[in-house]
């Protein structure tokens, strides 16, 4: 990572961090490891079922986690940290951080702002999750406003919240939050490649190697939208009787879902190399979620060489070309999707030709120039704390007060 301005004590407050496996979490870990080359962090986050019951820290030389104790709802499978205001208060009495990143809105969130707040710390703040859409996905539905209300007031707290798409951010805008910035995400190009097929892993799902493979990868929950992805795979059958769904991940819905469908394959959670195999050994992704804030799993298929049939929004709607390195449906129109999945089906020299494109376009979208514009963000909200002027770049847009 190349440097953006002086050496920063950055803290991370999160709820979900690695070993745990979704996309939110991969960022982090991802951002974390860069960071830490040139900043001081320390990430402050829950401790998990792999942890040891009474780790206190984990000293990694570059950087430190501080473990707190959490808890998981257990109906969305979604773990979260206690509050802790005391500890915030303790801790960055010791060693004042420059500025306070708070990626989660939890419990451990919650406090970690107002005990920033109390210490007049630089607060940024990152929109990872549509928590407030989730509601209507586990029967909270009642509950949308209230925790609509709930992220805003949070994020309008802080000087700086980055979001990870356009479409986001101009609809986070129109609902009145504040101080909005672009923070993308990249893909590995050298862990997700082509190369990686395996003929082996392919017979293993019962593939030959004409067979079509489709492929879902994500949390196994409600707000995946994962029935849609069953029904294309229902409708390619008439046409392709040896076809054949993989889905890859673990959620609440795995086992209800394996035992409704039995001839979809259910893999579990994969991650590196393992996961890397899975995308290019198969042929069509499947991505039929509403709910993303941005889907890091579309661009791990595009540098598969995987082209996926998605809806337009988020990730695919800024680097999936319709009809071009993939197909794009008007969000929330499931049928024009089903006849998408459908067509994309029925020509394996199309799947080739689009998933090719899909690899070329991946290529551009590298992680260090992300990591460079989290930086960059992170340089500006503590210059602008302090009263230092700032020359915002093109890519770097903010909506609110701080539009330069």
């Amino acid at each position: 990572m190349s440097g953006t301005g002086r050496v920063l004590d950055i803290c991370l407050v999160t709820e979900t961090f690695p070993p745990e496996i979704n996309g939110v979490a991969m960022t982090l870990g991802r951002l974390v490891a860069a960071l830490s080359a040139r900043h001081r962090v320390t990430v402050v986050r829950p401790r998990q079922d792999a942890d040891r019951p009474d780790a206190q820290a984990v000293d990694h030389g570059a950087w430190r986690e501080e473990l707190r104790p959490g808890f998981t709802i257990s109906m969305a499978g979604v773990r979260f940290g206690w509050p802790a205001g005391g500890y915030f208060a303790k801790s960055w009495t010791q060693r004042r951080p420059d500025v306070v990143h708070i990626a989660t809105e939890g419990p451990l969130g919650w406090s970690a702002l107002r005990a920033a707040e109390r210490m007049k710390l630089v607060i940024s703040s990152s929109f990872h999750t549509n928590f407030h859409d989730y509601s209507r996905y586990y029967g909270i539905g009642a509950l949308h406003g209230l925790v609509s209300r709930y992220l805003r007031g949070f994020h309008n707290r802080a000087v700086r919240t980055l979001v990870p798409s356009r479409d986001l951010l101009d609809t986070l805008a129109g609902q009145g939050y504040r101080n909005l910035a672009m923070f993308g995400r990249g893909v590995d190009t050298a862990l997700f490649t082509p190369l990686r097929r395996d003929p082996g892993l392919r017979r293993a799902w019962g593939a030959e190697e004409h067979t079509l493979v489709l492929l879902h990868v994500g949390r196994v929950a409600p707000e995946k939208n994962m029935p849609l992805a069953f029904e294309a795979y229902r409708r390619i059958l008439a046409q392709r009787p040896d076809a054949r769904l993989v889905v890859v991940g673990d959620g609440p819905l795995r086992v209800a879902y394996a035992a409704a469908q039995g001839r979809v394959r259910f893999c579990g959670a994969l991650v590196g190399e393992a996961l890397a195999r899975a995308y290019a050994s198969a042929d069509l992704f499947l991505f039929p979620s509403l709910s993303e804030t941005f889907g890091n799993v579309a661009l791990e298929a595009m540098a598969s060489g995987l082209p996926a049939v998605a809806f337009d929004y988020a990730a695919p709607n800024r680097h999936i070309r319709h009809a071009w390195n993939g197909w794009l449906a008007p969000y929330g129109d499931a049928a024009t999707f089903l006849a998408m999945a459908e067509s994309a089906a029925a020509s394996a020299k199309t799947l080739r030709i689009f998933g090719e494109r899909a690899r070329t376009s991946a290529l551009d979208v590298p992680w260090a120039t992300v990591f460079q514009q989290f930086e960059a963000e992170l340089q500006a909200a503590v210059d602008e704390q302090h009263g230092v002027a700032v020359v915002r770049k093109p890519c770097l847009a903010l909506h609110g007060p701080f539009m330069r």
